[in-house]
């Protein structure tokens, strides 16, 4: 187990390796400059956004995941970020068309900076990790299906988080984190 362990902490590291810094910091600035933030994603990757969407409400952040009950209207100078390792995922590319159409931001990470989302986006985070497809450019990996780049698109979003709280301290401190983390629990 430990060997396991070692190996998907080594894949996630290497991956994490090759991302290319200017475009997280673009990406973390978009996020600052944004009056509201919405995310969306599927399956693990939709997982993986809501953690995300949580982390940037503690610090502060107007965010919304898209399909709650509660989430308004995009409008434009918001910015929508997708998590899609294809960058081809129908209903995502859907909601950058529709976010595109009203004059909203649209970030994307993903894979494939050519797909189909990449051709909306304003900003492109490259996450070189395996999919589920398994393509020939991609990593080798133990992992199944796309485990290695929803891990790596999570560790990344919470290095955004920490870049956020540390370029722009102002009323975020661990005791004001806390005091937007859940007390009905």
């Amino acid at each position: 187990m430990k060997q396991k362990i070692n190996t998907i902490a080594k894949e996630i590291q290497e991956v994490l390796g090759q991302v290319n810094e200017t475009e997280v910091i673009e990406l973390a600035e978009g996020i600052q400059q944004a009056p509201r933030v919405f995310i969306a994603g599927t399956g693990r990757s939709g997982l993986v956004g809501k953690m995300f969407g949580m982390r940037l409400m503690h610090s502060g952040y107007k965010i919304f995941i898209v399909g709650e009950t509660n989430t308004p209207s995009i409008e434009s100078d918001d910015l929508l970020l997708l998590i899609s390792g294809s960058g081809g995922t129908t209903s995502l590319l859907n909601y950058a068309n529709k976010a595109k159409e009203i004059d909203a931001k649209v970030a994307l990470v993903t894979t494939n900076k050519q797909s189909a989302i990449g051709s909306q986006s304003n900003y492109i985070v490259r996450v070189p990790a395996a999919t589920k497809k398994r393509l020939p450019q991609e990593p080798n990996t133990i992992q199944p299906l796309g485990s290695q780049f929803d891990q790596s698109a999570h560790l990344l979003l919470d290095a955004i988080v920490v870049y956020l709280l540390d370029t722009y301290p102002a009323n975020r401190s661990v005791d004001s984190l806390n005091q937007k983390h859940s007390n009905l629990e």
